[in-house]
Formats: structure tokens, sequence, C-alpha cells
């Protein structure tokens, strides 16, 4: 759970603070110094930072030769940087990591957002945020790399809920919980099927 006065102080105000906390949930770290590295798809293994300036020896290390993810948000190492000199060391800043990291992910949110239609129901907000969560973790939607893509312009009106869930959560858990209700049912009715008279009985 992302601290309350980290998401006041340091997120793109155009997201509800529920939604940067499932964002970060969903692709982030709750290590503002955890270095993600990824080679031809699979995981690279690389020490643990202790310190800021481990973090980014790592970041350098790895910079241009395979997908590097840093910090809270899993911010993408290489977006705005030319060569590995120019990182600087507020990749590894929880309050810079969340404001690079939440100001792009609502450029993402846009982008979803405008190849969508741009519609205003609440009810396809999870889908979008899923969609911008999957292009976040990819770096590409429909075959655009989202990190560079120009923003759609002025921030879209997106009817963000106070929470995000899935469909498929929300269908689940109803039918959990009908089946619940059914077997709570079930057993009011049951019979007694065992006879427990002679139990004791010697």
């Amino acid at each position: 759970m992302l601290d309350a006065a980290l998401i006041k102080e340091c997120t793109d105000p155009s997201l509800k603070p529920a939604i940067v906390e499932q964002f970060v949930a969903a692709v982030g770290s709750t290590d503002p110094l955890a270095v993600t590295v990824k080679s031809g798809g699979r995981l690279v293994l690389v020490p643990k930072a202790r310190s800021a300036d481990e973090a980014m020896a790592v970041v350098r290390q790895y910079a241009g030769q395979a997908v590097v993810r840093v910090g809270l948000t899993q911010f993408p190492d290489g977006v705005g940087v030319k060569n590995a000199a120019d990182l600087k060391p507020d990749l590894v800043d929880a309050c810079e990591n969340l404001r690079k990291g939440t100001s792009m992910f609502a450029k993402i949110l846009r982008i979803v957002a405008k190849w969508y239609g741009n519609p205003q129901s609440e009810d396809v907000f999870p889908q979008i945020f899923d969609d911008a969560v999957h292009a976040w973790k990819t770096g590409e939607l429909e075959g655009v790399s989202v990190f560079q893509a120009p923003d759609p312009g002025d921030p879209i009106e997106l009817p963000q809920p106070n929470d995000v869930h899935s469909t498929d959560d929300e269908e689940a858990a109803a039918t959990t919980h009908e089946k619940q209700a059914e077997a709570n049912e079930d057993v009011d009715r049951a019979e007694i099927r065992i006879d427990l008279s002679r139990i004791g009985g010697n």
C-alpha cells in the first residue's frame, strides 16, 4: 500500500489515488530501488540494490542492451534519454519515479481511451485500465510504442471509478456468493443421513 502523502505529493493529479494504487500494484514494486532486467523475454538475475548508487550502476550496465524497468512504477529506463550517461538517479527516487510513472500511465490511459473512442461510461474503465496496464508492461498498443507515442492532447476526463475491478472478478465473486447462498439453503433443508443414536451406547 502506497503512503497517502506520497500519492498526494508525487502523482499525476489527473489520476484518482485509488487508480494510482491499483496501477502500482499491477505493474510496480514496493521497493523504490527495484531494478528489473529482461533480455530476449527472459528475466536476468541482478543483485538487489541497497542504495541509489547500486541501483543506478545496474541500470547503466544494462541500458541499451536489455529492457530495464526501475523503481516503484517499474518505469522504463530509456524513455526520453539518448544514452546511458544521461540516466539520472531520480529514477530510483520514490517521489520522482511516481511522478514520472503516473504521468506516463495517464498518457497511456488517454491513448487507450482514444483508441476506444473516448467512452464516457464508468463501466468501460476497467477494460481501458487493463489494456493500459498491458501496454505499460509490453510497451505497445496495436503495434505502436506507447512510451514514445505523442499524447492525444488535452487530458481526457476519463470517468474513473474509485476502484477498478475486472469484470471477471465481479462475476466470480457473484457466482461464489450465489453458490454459498445455495449451499446454506441446502444445509437448512438437509435431513440427517447417518444414524448416530447407537454411538456411546456401550
